[in-house]
């Protein structure tokens, strides 16, 4: 059996645990306690948050796209490819160890996404950014902790609550989409996206690229243009 190697630990800013980056042969994996939040070899739903993300805008030559959460890079790797040669990326990271580690022994799996010319990298809250943005992102892509229901930090929550739908409605322009990924589904999430005015659906994803493994959750949730 390969064993299992610790490579690093990060703190998270509000958080009662440390992240910790585990290789086991060519595979990685972020933990938060005994918590797998990301793993190498699973990144279907995470480069489906940018292609339906994607496929929902409209007319839109030139997209500005906010990421919150770079996580193993899948997201961000997924909307350059999605989102075209003149597309404008922001990827917001509260845990600049992330990066690093990006950058550094993952630096393989996210082929160098970091470096290309279209993006800007972000070490903060991608909600400080959602609220100082008016009619700003053609698309928010939000891959934040484990989604609504969170488990890094309690601070996570306020991205999904009325107060943060209704700053990433105000946030987007009109037709543009906020895309949130999630390990599980939540009817009450699904309610608040309704009240703070967006169009919407959920939908199931595998966390496999080939349509295999656990069932997550995306919602795509458009801001109606009128």
């Amino acid at each position: 059996m390969v064993p299992r190697e610790l490579i690093a630990t990060a703190d998270v800013p509000g958080g009662d645990e440390p992240l910790r980056l585990i290789r086991r042969g060519d595979e990685f994996s972020i933990m938060l306690g005994s918590n797998e939040l990301m793993n190498s070899r699973l990144s279907g739903s995470e480069e489906a948050l940018a292609q339906l993300a994607r496929d929902r805008l409209v007319n839109t030559a030139t997209p500005l796209v906010l990421i919150g959460g770079l996580g193993m890079g899948f997201t961000l790797r997924a909307a350059l490819e999605a989102f075209g040669a003149q597309a404008r990326i922001t990827v917001a990271e509260l845990v600049p160890e992330i990066v690093a580690w990006a950058r550094g022994p993952m630096a393989h799996i996210n082929a160098s996404s970091l470096e290309d010319l279209r993006v800007t990298v972000h070490i903060g809250d991608v909600g400080a950014l959602i609220a100082d943005a008016r009619n700003r992102y053609d698309a928010i892509l939000l891959d934040v902790d484990n989604g609504p229901d969170g488990l890094s930090r309690a601070g996570n929550d306020a991205l999904y609550d009325a107060a943060g739908l209704a700053a990433a409605h105000r946030a987007l322009v009109p037709g543009g989409v906020l895309a949130v990924w999630s390990s599980a589904p939540d009817a009450r999430f699904t309610a608040r996206l309704r009240k703070a005015g967006f169009n919407g659906e959920e939908t199931t994803v595998r966390a496999r690229s080939n349509g295999r493994g656990a069932r997550h959750t995306i919602w795509l949730a458009v801001r109606p243009f009128a």
